[in-house]
């Protein structure tokens, strides 16, 4: 809970602002509970009380790695390699999000859900928050040097595209799509980590993220539109308008589509196609939710696909777990 000021119309001090829950984070995370007053902000920066975010980086990877199984004969995707994933994607996305941050700080104070964030509330300076970043982005190279040359290079050349994605929402209708891009790279870097070069598999995998990304975060910017409006924020959002869930279902569509077909050339068995199905209906599902949603189901149902892409990552190690043991 925000802290109530000592008199009525008395600022907020840096604790109450530091203890301040934003309203996208997790009710209750250790990071508005227990973690130092003097960290929370650079917590929030790195959004670790919304776990979602390194989720949808991650997965990506995940769904790679599964595929690149298959199709090596191995019986399940390689642990070192997914391990890597999972602490690249948390680092990546906190020194992604502080960029952003930066960049948006002037935009963010206009927006009530994000105008408490660190940078736009003046807990943290954009100096002190560049700094931060760095030191993210050196933690994310000493992860990503573990992998052979091409996943390095690879892994290299997506900086281009986070780096101009913040810009996007004051240029374009459509910034999902550029986020798209950056938050489906590991769909190419996971299958370069074990073959060292992208085949059919790898590109179609990375089409599949980049249509589901896309259309879930039309589903969180549903969340802004009003405010959007007032600050001059483009979003797909706002360019779909009513016609958001047809938008949403098609972007869905795409994804199981491009996941079927590279699930097809990977040589997937039946147990990577159960993942694919179960996909499929989550997505449905989320479709069939989001017309006229409200701020908060809105929120819901974009968290909920972690689970989504989890059931596929499942579906694609499941399958070569067991054509392994066959």
């Amino acid at each position: 809970m925000v802290p109530a000021p000592k008199h009525a119309g008395a600022p907020l001090t840096d604790s109450d602002l530091a203890d301040a829950p934003l309203p996208d984070a997790l009710s209750g995370h250790w990071v508005d509970t227990r973690a130092p007053l003097w960290l929370r902000p650079y917590l929030k920066l790195a959004r670790m009380e919304r776990p979602i975010g390194w989720w949808l980086l991650l997965l990506p990877c995940w769904w790679a790695a599964g595929l690149a199984a298959i199709a090596g004969g191995r019986p399940f995707p390689d642990p070192w390699h997914c391990l890597l994933f999972l602490i690249g994607a948390i680092v990546m996305r906190a020194a992604g999000s502080t960029f952003n941050d930066i960049v948006d700080r002037k935009l963010d104070a206009q927006v009530a859900r994000t105008r408490g964030r660190p940078l736009p509330s003046g807990q943290v300076t954009a100096r002190a928050a560049a700094v931060f970043m760095t030191g993210l982005a050196l933690v994310g190279l000493l992860i990503l040097v573990q992998f052979n040359r091409f996943t390095i290079v690879l892994g290299i050349a997506s900086l281009a595209i986070v780096a101009v994605y913040p810009f996007m929402k004051r240029i374009t209708n459509m910034p999902q799509f550029v986020l798209g891009l950056a938050f489906s790279w590991g769909g190419l870097v996971g299958w370069a980590a074990v073959f060292g070069r992208l085949d059919a598999p790898a590109y179609l995998i990375y089409a599949a993220a980049v249509v589901w990304t896309i259309g879930y975060d039309t589903i969180y910017a549903m969340q802004d539109i009003e405010d959007d409006v007032i600050a001059g924020i483009k979003s797909s959002a706002r360019y779909f308008g009513d016609w958001t869930r047809e938008a949403v279902a098609l972007c869905f569509a795409l994804a199981v589509g491009f996941a079927g077909l590279a699930t097809w050339f990977a040589g997937g068995g039946i147990v990577a196609w159960s993942g694919v199905l179960a996909f499929a209906l989550h997505l449905g599902w989320q479709v069939s939710r989001i017309k006229g949603a409200t701020s908060p189901v809105a929120l819901r149902i974009f968290r909920s696909n972690q689970y989504a892409g989890l059931l596929l990552a499942a579906g694609f190690a499941l399958d070569a777990l067991t054509r392994a043991a066959i």
